[in-house]
């Protein structure tokens, strides 16, 4: 007796759905990310523009200027493995939400600690800002959930793009804000967040992600160390954490080495609002830029930029090379990000990528915390050379990684 099943005449719902397959939400929900995206990084680039100098008012050991930070980067550590399990679970959307309601509550809690003249508060909004960065973060993995493989880096990129809005909004909302409140200075900017969570919330309910189907969480796929031993695995990663933490301790000190220049607050602003501007604009071009040339000739790019950064910092401490260091530090850090994020995708299945992302960021989010932490410890101990000589030698070692990779990639050619 056969085993096959008996032809069942489709009923009205199937032959509906078979004459009208659905429309790919692919454009849409790149869209509304890369929405999303900017509101989010609107909020970092304010609290980057004026934490470190919160800090500084409110901690009575001013080598902790910079603590508030690194509690962020460290909460978004602790967080991002549980928001990507979150995520595969309940879906995009949710996860989301979630995190923006995270930037809400840190908003109003940070915007308190100001008010209160309480360093422990503020830095308790801190880290719940970085909560809701861990979930902000996989904005970029959620554009190449409903990709086709030739759009995936495009729509990686795109998404981050968004970020470009942040560029001008964050500086401007933090120059805008500082006052708000005089004689108390910059609590009117953590208001600004809280508000912008919120315009993040309403939007968030407009994407259209299928939540993965359910045998997805049961078929864990391979053991997360056999995914993070491929060769690609390591290297994605790596240029991931090294562009990462070396733009962060960068950036983390450049408000506070402008200002001990004796430069005013607004060129302080100004050179973090082209910093973030380099950091997305990229990201128009960036997905071409790898289809053409290949990914491991973009990360390459991006080390070198970086290290073009440094020779521009050490070269003087006028506005124009704040201005000029920054913004190369910006695009190197968008060609090792997103060409790390694009071949992170190619190491995992469907099933597996909710534990390989999850142990991406945590990784990436564990150097970015320490480097936030020691670059006002550097910056207080050693002075402005110091930071900026502390990311040549992890940059060497992300161009030896990829020299490695190119030849392991090209050796079956051979």
């Amino acid at each position: 007796m056969s085993s096959e099943p008996a032809s069942i005449k489709p009923g009205p719902a199937e032959a509906v759905a078979t004459a009208a397959p659905r429309r790919d939400p692919t454009v849409r929900n790149v869209v509304l990310l890369a929405i999303c995206q900017g509101l989010a990084m609107s909020g970092s680039a304010l609290t980057i523009t004026v934490s470190a100098l919160v800090g500084y008012s409110l901690a009575e050991d001013k080598a902790l200027a910079t603590l508030p930070l690194a509690l962020q980067f460290a909460a978004t550590m602790v967080a991002t493995m549980p928001a990507s399990l979150l995520m595969q679970r309940w879906g995009r959307r949710a996860g989301f939400s979630l995190g923006a309601g995270f930037a809400l509550v840190s908003g109003l809690v940070s915007a308190q600690g100001i008010f209160m003249a309480s360093f422990p508060l503020f830095c308790l909004g801190s880290a719940l800002f970085g909560v809701a960065t861990a979930h902000a973060f996989y904005y970029r993995f959620a554009a190449a959930d409903t990709a086709s493989d030739v759009f995936k880096s495009r729509a990686i990129s795109l998404v981050l793009a968004g970020g470009l809005v942040a560029a001008f909004l964050g500086p401007e909302l933090a120059k805008w804000s500082r006052d708000l409140f005089a004689p108390v200075l910059f609590a009117g900017g953590f208001l600004c967040i809280a508000g912008l969570s919120l315009l993040s919330l309403v939007v968030l309910q407009f994407i259209s992600i299928p939540r993965p189907p359910a045998a997805r969480h049961r078929a864990g796929g391979r053991p997360l160390l056999a995914i993070a031993r491929q060769p690609e695995y390591v290297i994605a990663v790596l240029c991931a954490m090294v562009g990462y933490g070396a733009m962060n301790l960068v950036m983390t000190s450049t408000p506070l080495a402008v200002i001990a220049c004796e430069h005013p607050f607004e060129a302080a602003a100004l050179v973090i609002q082209w910093h973030v501007v380099a950091m997305f604009a990229p990201s128009f071009f960036t997905g071409h830029l790898i289809r053409r040339f290949g990914v491991l000739p973009i990360l390459t790019l991006g080390g070198l930029l970086v290290l073009a950064c440094v020779a521009v910092n050490l070269s003087g401490v006028e506005v124009i090379q704040f201005w000029t260091a920054l913004v190369l530090l910006g695009v190197g850090w968008n060609f090792l990000f997103v060409g790390g994020t694009t071949l992170l995708t190619e190491t995992y299945r469907p099933e597996e990528q909710a534990k390989a992302q999850g142990l991406n960021d945590l990784l990436v989010f564990a150097v970015v915390a320490l480097t936030a932490l020691s670059s006002g410890m550097l910056f207080d101990a050693f002075g402005w050379p110091a930071v900026n000589l502390a990311v040549v030698v992890p940059v060497l070692l992300v161009g030896l990684g990829l020299a490695w990779l190119a030849r392991q990639r090209a050796a079956p050619a051979a």
